[in-house]
């Protein structure tokens, strides 16, 4: 497969096929794969310009119902101080987001039903009226009526990682989940008109690379607003302890290749990346991605959110996080946005 031809029309159209997916996965000299990070931002200049997003993080409970083979909050470890925050907490954070200049709160936690549809809806409400953010909720599974009184709280966007297209190795990572209810929340959600965000781990226990080509066809087709793409990162509370981290270089092509096929989508450049690689979330930048969520968890509580181990920033102060952040967006020629960055031509 001819790779000059390949990659113009990544940049003048991005509608490949799975055979293509498959040869741009499996570049290996580094020039090669250099120019398709290259063509992935400048898919990315020419259709969202330079702006990068700053998505205010608050890990409000890591109590899990759920037993992911990679995760440290998964239900069965019992070396994780579990804890919930309170309404008043969240909304506190909330408002410290918006006196900063922070336009979009993201809400996650485990998958916790201690917090139900109406509790989560109280929150919702309580930071629509008392300030301007954006919410963003990434609290996992939930019943369609759930979703339904989220979004008529004022919910904007949910995160719903799909974490495997193909539906074998879905199962595989979660020994307790659906492949099937995951793909129906996604719907449901797109449905009743949430800015919807999916996503997968690069480099999972058995991931293979027509299992990242099932990804990219995913984000292909379904065209979500969001897409999460970061490294697996052993955590050794968990039966994946002892297993290989996932590779930085795949996860930036898997970056690139997941702007190329959306055009639009927000990408973030995630901690993860920045935790395996001390430059990563520039690098993921570079290869077409436009949002950063620095972590406004309170103290206290941010270290026992532990989904993978040495997360980056854990110890820092957030004050200091944001001055950084803005300082590392501008280092790679990209501008700081001051709009709440909604999902193109979704508001």
């Amino acid at each position: 497969m001819n790779t000059d031809k390949l990659l113009e029309k990544c940049r003048e159209t991005g509608k490949i096929n799975r055979e293509e997916i498959i040869a741009l996965l499996s570049l290996e000299d580094q020039k090669d794969i250099d120019r398709l990070i290259a063509v992935a931002d400048e898919v990315r200049k020419e259709n969202i310009g330079d702006d990068v997003h700053i998505r205010g993080l608050l890990e409000f409970s890591n109590f899990c119902r759920c037993q992911c083979n990679y995760c440290g909050l998964r239900a069965d470890n019992t070396n994780v101080e579990r804890y919930r925050m309170t309404e008043s907490e969240i909304l506190e954070v909330a408002k410290g987001l918006e006196a900063k200049g922070i336009r979009t709160t993201v809400l996650q936690s485990g998958e916790d039903l201690y917090y139900t549809a109406d509790a989560l809806a109280s929150i919702i409400k309580a930071i629509k009226t008392n300030t301007t953010l954006a919410v963003t909720l990434c609290v996992g599974e939930r019943s369609y009526e759930d979703y339904k009184l989220w979004k008529e709280a004022g919910a904007d966007r949910y995160l719903l990682r799909h974490e495997a297209a193909n539906k074998e190795l879905y199962e595989q990572l979660h020994p307790r989940g659906s492949y099937e209810n995951r793909m129906q929340c996604l719907r449901w959600l797109k449905e009743l008109g949430y800015q919807v965000g999916a996503g997968a781990m690069v480099g999972a226990p058995g991931q293979t690379i027509e299992h990242l080509a099932d990804d990219i066809e995913f984000y292909r087709d379904f065209q979500p607003d969001m897409i999460g793409v970061g490294p697996f990162i052993a955590h050794p509370d968990t039966p994946y302890g002892e297993l290989p981290n996932g590779s930085v270089q795949m996860t930036l092509k898997m970056v690139a290749l997941a702007r190329i096929v959306t055009r639009t989508a927000l990408l973030p450049a995630t901690t993860a990346i920045g935790s395996l690689e001390e430059l990563g979330r520039e690098m993921a930048l570079m290869a077409g991605a436009d949002v950063v969520m620095p972590n406004y968890t309170p103290m206290g509580y941010r270290e026992k959110y532990e989904i993978y181990p040495n997360k980056r920033c854990v110890t820092e102060n957030p004050e200091q996080c944001l001055g950084c952040l803005k300082l590392r967006i501008k280092s790679v020629g990209r501008t700081v946005a001051t709009s709440q960055g909604h999902a193109r031509g979704k508001v």
